[in-house]
């Protein structure tokens, strides 16, 4: 990310999910230009005050916030992408057995119904955030993750293999609240599981 950069929204064709409507995804999708606008007039706002040399946060508040929100504006940006970059229409619901996600899922967590047991659970935890599959760079391990306030809870250094957007705005026009679950149901319906074997295999792959 640099303060040059002006982002663009990227276009995801995903109509006619399976439980998800064509009325919340029109929603989410304004949500997340919103974040790729913000992000544009942060970078914008940031590079003025380099400029104009006000960068001591000691004196100059406002460079201070603008810093901090930049954070979640950006990760908002990031993780939408990735949310809707992994699902597709006419989805298989779990992947391949022979898949490398399926592979990665027992090797690091002993069969792939406990990964999945571990991963709904983690996106019914109370609150909003997100709950995310991160591989381990070094090591190729997954690990599971809950994303609070978009800046909050990634892991340094690791690869975003799964994402899935626990926020209400995801599903409230389709459940409610307490029906969580439900949405989470219907997320899984959706998983393009090519796009995350591809990001898996991107990312490393397990030690020996």
């Amino acid at each position: 990310m640099g303060l040059n950069t002006v982002y663009k929204p990227k276009s995801f064709d995903l109509s006619d999910l399976t439980g998800i409507s064509n009325e919340t995804l029109a929603m989410h999708f304004k949500l997340y230009e919103g974040y790729v606008t913000n992000t544009n007039l942060l970078n914008e706002r940031i590079a003025e005050l380099i400029s104009g040399g006000e960068l001591d946060p000691t004196k100059a508040a406002a460079f201070s916030e603008l810093k901090r929100r930049l954070g979640f504006e950006y990760n908002g940006m990031v993780l939408h992408e990735y949310y809707f970059g992994n699902m597709q229409k006419n989805g298989t619901g779990d992947p391949d057995k022979n898949s490398a996600f399926y592979k990665a899922a027992e090797e690091n967590f002993g069969s792939y119904a406990v990964w999945k047991a571990d991963f709904v659970n983690t996106g019914k935890m109370r609150g909003v955030g997100w709950a995310a599959v991160y591989q381990d760079p070094l090591t190729g391990a997954i690990s599971n993750h809950w994303i609070n306030m978009h800046e909050t809870g990634n892991v340094a250094g690791y690869k975003p293999i799964l994402i899935m957007d626990v926020w209400e705005h995801a599903f409230i026009k389709d459940y409610a609240p307490a029906d969580r679950p439900k949405y989470i149901e219907a997320f899984f319906a959706n998983i393009n599981w090519d796009e995350v074997n591809k990001r898996l295999s991107s990312a490393g792959s397990a030690s020996a």
